[in-house]
């Protein structure tokens, strides 16, 4: 059986990371409330990002230096208003993958790191905010670069965040059983669903915090390094 010359190894490359990526992470996650009892939470979060960092930072090395790879199917970057709608896509995407639910003492493992059961802030939008922020990301990215390439890479990321939500649920579910069966009634998968049929409403100054204000800056400065990091990732071969 021949491949299409479009069809590049680096198609099934991207997905063979994302796969191994998904192994680490997620499997990481279902082990650890096991793990954290021997080594303790701290070294847990140390040990998970160890392995879990690396891995993302070669796939986006990697989609950055193969994005127009495959089939381009669109090219409409020249288009009056797409870079300023795939920007503006972009910022919000940010909004839910890091939103304020993450704790960053935590995350650097300087506070004890913990599962936490949230239903504040951008909670009350989607219960699951990272995999709604890579859809977004995914739309936004797709649409500008419009490669098969591209295509598959946000295939593979929204079908883990997919799997991430059934998977996230059932770890808390686990750890706080009937606690988070009721926040699971009044929060949603889907943004903004609860709050239309009225489970939920959404508390603006819950906004106001130091967290979104962090992610704000974050955009800001991505923004204005994005031409440095096309040119850092590009000398990087892989």
């Amino acid at each position: 059986m021949f491949l299409p010359n479009w069809l590049t190894p680096s198609h099934f490359v991207i997905l063979g990371m994302l796969f191994g990526f998904a192994i680490v992470h997620s499997g990481g996650a279902a082990l650890r409330h096991k793990v954290e009892k021997y080594i303790g939470a701290r070294l847990y979060r140390i040990l998970f990002a160890s392995l879990s960092l690396p891995l993302a930072l070669l796939m986006i090395v990697y989609f950055f230096n193969h994005r127009y790879d495959g089939l381009q199917l669109w090219q409409i970057q020249g288009v009056v208003g797409v870079k300023a709608t795939v920007w503006t896509l972009s910022a919000i995407s940010f909004f839910f993958l890091y939103p304020a639910t993450f704790n960053l003492l935590e995350i650097a493992a300087l506070q004890k790191p913990q599962v936490h059961l949230y239903e504040t802030g951008i909670i009350r939008i989607t219960r699951h905010p990272q995999m709604v922020g890579q859809v977004i990301w995914c739309v936004a990215h797709t649409l500008w670069l419009g490669t098969t390439f591209t295509i598959v890479t946000s295939i593979g990321l929204i079908l883990h965040h997919i799997f991430g939500v059934w998977h996230g649920d059932r770890r808390l579910k686990y750890r706080y059983g009937e606690a988070f069966e009721s926040v699971k009634q009044r929060t949603s998968v889907i943004p903004f669903a609860a709050i239309l049929d009225g489970r939920q409403s959404i508390q603006w100054q819950e906004f106001i915090s130091f967290a979104y204000l962090g992610v704000t800056i974050f955009i800001i400065l991505l923004w204005w390094s994005h031409p440095l990091l096309m040119r850092v990732t590009s000398e990087i071969r892989l």
